[in-house]
């Protein structure tokens, strides 16, 4: 009778750090539908000015995805630094902080290269950053109602109701924020 194999689950990589974790739904995307891809293109192409602004309005976390987010990290520090912001000193700088090594660094490269690609207009990077605030807002509140659930199944009755308000001033803040970008445009 033969021995069983037993099935070991493959692992990240060796050098692989959280952040470095390009997720599969990163590449499984449509990157001709996807504001958050059509933002970064945009801003990649955008003059000085209109990174600025965009970099000011975003927020790391209003980006879905950690590629996204990831990328938009160093654009917005090239934008804030006063230096060319284009996709290939966003490859300089992932090169300089070693960040193109490896597997993960080549799938970062080529996920720079497609964004660079996508053919978004920078004259409308203001209406894809309202889009992408707009997108994080309304995961925000299905975030807040599934930590809701969650509180209700596992908190303490004393807990649950100042756990409702902490959540509560967090959407507040959201709408404010999301009221004061619309009031900008008008």
């Amino acid at each position: 009778m033969a021995a069983a194999l037993e099935l070991v689950p493959v692992t990240e990589a060796a050098d692989a750090t959280p952040e470095d974790l390009i997720e599969d739904s990163d590449l499984g995307i449509d990157a001709h539908a996807d504001v958050e891809v059509l933002c970064l293109c945009a801003l990649l192409w955008a003059p000085a000015e209109a990174a600025a602004r965009t970099v000011t309005a975003l927020a790391t976390t209003d980006f879905e995805r950690p590629i996204h987010r990831e990328l938009f990290t160093v654009i917005a520090r090239l934008v804030n630094s006063g230096v060319p912001h284009n996709a290939p000193m966003v490859a300089a700088e992932l090169e300089r902080t070693g960040d193109l090594a490896g597997h993960h660094g080549a799938e970062r490269s080529r996920y720079l290269a497609n964004i660079t690609t996508r053919g978004a207009d920078h004259i409308a990077l203001d209406h894809y950053t309202r889009t992408v605030i707009s997108q994080a807002y309304r995961r925000s509140f299905r975030a807040t109602a599934q930590s809701l659930v969650q509180a209700a199944e596992q908190l303490p009755e004393d807990q649950l109701y100042e756990h409702m308000c902490v959540l509560g001033r967090q959407q507040r803040a959201a709408t404010e924020r999301l009221d004061n970008l619309r009031g900008a445009d008008q």
